[in-house]
């Protein structure tokens, strides 16, 4: 599979919003990478981790950005992009496996304006990455080339505490560019965050 995109032709992404904000303030992590679970200032309220979990986030990503140096440079990295959702179904599924993390934020779409570059991932790596294990050099290397080279968990098949870990993929979009957001995904008033 091909995950990056040089081009100009019209993509369409999607994204979980804060009501009122403006682009580019949106990603999966309010900012960057580190922001919401590490409780930068410009990530808002963090959420609530333990320092272990807070010091596995820091890790995966640390991991993810030296490995995307050495292999994949030519790749967005993803402390410089927005990070947002290939499709709505996408960002559907990360609202089902982490609903904390959307809870009060309106669903957004986004198309591309003009040339970019983006590339598409598995996010259900980090929450493999991010789970309480430990894990060696070698097998962060394998998690982190199976990540950069656009494979889901699914192809894989990974195991915890020696039982099969499946997880549904979420793809993301590394994304560098122009976007223009589209509002015209509907929402219910059921309850707060939820489209």
């Amino acid at each position: 599979m091909d995950n990056l995109i040089k081009d100009t032709a019209t993509l369409e992404l999607s994204a979980w919003l804060d009501p009122g904000s403006e682009l580019p303030g949106w990603d999966i992590l309010k900012g960057s990478p580190f922001g919401a679970a590490l409780g930068s200032p410009e990530g808002g309220t963090p959420l609530p981790q333990d320092q272990f979990s807070a010091v596995q986030n820091y890790f995966a990503e640390y991991h993810l950005e030296y490995f995307r140096q050495r292999r994949f440079d030519h790749f967005p990295s993803r402390l410089h992009a927005l990070i947002l959702f290939a499709t709505r179904t996408d960002a559907m599924t990360f609202r089902g496996k982490h609903p904390d993390r959307v809870f009060g934020k309106q669903l957004v779409g986004a198309k591309t304006k003009g040339a970019y570059l983006c590339s598409f991932h598995d996010s259900s790596w980090l929450d493999y990455l991010r789970l309480p294990h430990s894990l060696s050099l070698a097998a962060l290397d394998e998690v982190a080339e199976h990540y950069w080279s656009g494979r889901t968990v699914e192809e894989v098949g990974l195991a915890f505490m020696d039982e099969p870990w499946r997880e549904p993929p979420v793809i993301e979009a590394l994304f560098q560019g122009t976007l223009e957001p589209d509002w015209g995904y509907p929402r219910t008033g059921w309850l707060p965050g939820f489209a």
